[in-house]
């Protein structure tokens, strides 16, 4: 007898450019449909797909997951993740190859997703527990754990349509959570949430773990990935670049990045947006040249386009994924920009050393998005000096520090 509860075997999905897909619209499916139109006419794009006017999400992919085994799919956006989480739950079919599911699968992939709008949120958990095989007495004797989960007590016996995006979530989640699947499948859809929410379904997931249960978990979060799986699986352009222990699989991923930062922004084919204006060029440096703590600090985002149209952001991650803070043009800045280029400046960089990268983007004053680059640039910070003390790196107790003193209270 095998323990093996998932089998894939070579399972590819192409889409057509321009035409819309074949499950249900979302709003993540529609900026993807965008986002492939405007690709269309780009011979980048031609070239990656062989000329081809199907866009291959994934090709060839394979792989087999465990009983018990706590599963991790990283990778950029774009890379195909979520096309894997909803073949294993049987939204799409794949374009070729099969997948075996042995037991009972649960998945939690967009907000919403299984919910009838018209139904109540108590109607809702009933109809997720039926799709699911589960008798109507198993899923009564959960309702009040599943309810009590999702703060939504106060409006079971609404319609979901009203409410708000983060109850959706809420219940979505407790039911997916607490229907007792013999493998559960939960997609990014997890950073929605509040923080105190991200963190109570983390917990839930561990929890499931715990019991032995499957769990395939896709999440940018790696320091939760490291913490919460024990395999990991990295997905780039749409095939398998690395499977094996969580740590080495991480460290595999953030050495790519590396290397892709260094690649041209100008000519950089993974990004999205409406791309009237793009990034070509990021300029990072201290006064020394090199970052470091304490000391002041330049980041200069260069562009093609009428820049006085457009604003720009970026957010620093730490190394292993995790947002540290972020900056915006539209919020912070000295009245109308003018000039060549964009520049945010610090009098006193406050990172503790390490490596850390940008997610950069450029958006319209109508709110649209012009560009957007994940891992537009890396960049490392030696320690400095802040206040008199020396700024050292310190694992596992944050990336920033500032000025402080201390004195005895009465």
């Amino acid at each position: 007898m095998t323990d093996t509860v998932i089998q894939a075997t070579n399972i590819s999905k192409a889409y057509r450019l321009g035409v819309a897909n074949d499950s249900f619209p979302t709003l993540r499916d529609a900026l993807a449909s965008g986002a492939r139109r405007g690709l269309r006419w780009r011979p980048d794009l031609a070239r990656r797909n062989g000329g081809d006017e199907r866009f291959w999400a994934l090709r060839d992919v394979s792989f087999e997951v465990r009983a018990g085994e706590v599963l991790a799919v990283i990778g950029p956006n774009g890379a195909g993740k979520s096309t894997i989480l909803k073949i294993l739950a049987r939204i799409v079919e794949p374009t070729s190859g099969r997948v075996t599911i042995r037991g009972r699968l649960g998945a939690l992939l967009e907000v919403g997703t299984g919910f009838h709008a018209e139904l109540t949120g108590r109607e809702n958990i009933y109809l997720n527990g039926a799709i699911l095989g589960m008798r109507r007495a198993e899923i009564a004797a959960k309702l009040h754990e599943i309810v009590d989960f999702s703060g939504v007590e106060q409006f079971l016996d609404t319609p979901v349509k009203r409410y708000s995006s983060g109850m959706y979530l809420r219940l979505a989640f407790a039911v997916a959570a607490h229907v007792e699947p013999d493998i559960l499948v939960v997609d990014e859809v997890l950073a929605v949430g509040d923080a105190a929410f991200q963190k109570k379904c983390i917990g839930k997931v561990g929890q499931i773990a715990r019991t032995g249960r499957t769990v395939v978990f896709v999440s940018h979060q790696l320091s939760v990935v490291q913490k919460l799986c024990n395999r990991a699986i990295l997905i780039g352009d749409g095939t398998i670049k690395a499977d094996g222990p969580t740590a080495k699989v991480i460290e595999t991923y953030l050495g790519m990045i590396t290397d892709q930062a260094v690649e041209d922004l100008a000519i950089r084919a993974v990004r999205s947006g409406r791309g009237q204006v793009r990034l070509t060029a990021i300029e990072i440096e201290g006064d020394a040249g090199a970052l470091t703590s304490g000391q002041r600090a330049w980041f200069r985002f260069r562009a093609a386009g009428d820049q006085s149209l457009v604003d720009c952001s970026f957010t620093i991650y730490d190394e292993f994924g995790v947002a540290v803070t972020s900056f915006d043009s539209a919020v912070h800045s000295d009245g109308e920009l003018v000039g060549d280029s964009f520049v945010c400046e610090f009098q006193s960089f406050l990172l503790r050393p390490g490596r850390y990268r940008i997610n950069a983007a450029l958006t319209s004053r109508e709110g649209v998005l012009e560009d957007h680059v994940e891992g537009a640039a890396t960049f490392d910070v030696q320690s400095g000096v802040l206040g008199g003390r020396l700024v050292n790196a310190e694992p596992g107790y944050g990336s920033m520090t500032m000025p402080h003193h201390w004195t005895r209270g009465a």
